[in-house]
């Protein structure tokens, strides 16, 4: 008998929140924000862009009330203008 691992599909990885925040940082301070974020263990995947926005984050968070916590230390770190969040709610 072979041994494979066991591959889950999307929808049966435990419920959690994902979302995507694009930020605004304050003049040349990108790279101290990157490691304020990186700091967080909410922060996933961070992007550089172009355009109205510097940084795509990707967050996770077990719970509601988590994820309204990850909002609150990332809208707390110095140099960061402007977030906006938008939840996941469906994978295809």
């Amino acid at each position: 008998m072979v041994n494979c691992p066991l591959t889950l599909k999307p929808q049966a990885e435990a419920q959690r929140i994902r979302a995507l925040m694009t930020i605004a940082v304050e003049g040349n301070r990108t790279q101290q924000v990157l490691r304020s974020l990186r700091g967080l263990p909410q922060v996933g995947t961070l992007y550089s862009t172009n355009g109205r926005w510097d940084i795509v984050a990707e967050l996770q968070a077990e719970t509601l009330e988590a994820f309204d916590h990850a909002l609150g230390a990332v809208r707390q770190i110095e140099g960061i203008a402007s977030t906006e969040t938008s939840i996941l709610l469906s994978t295809y």
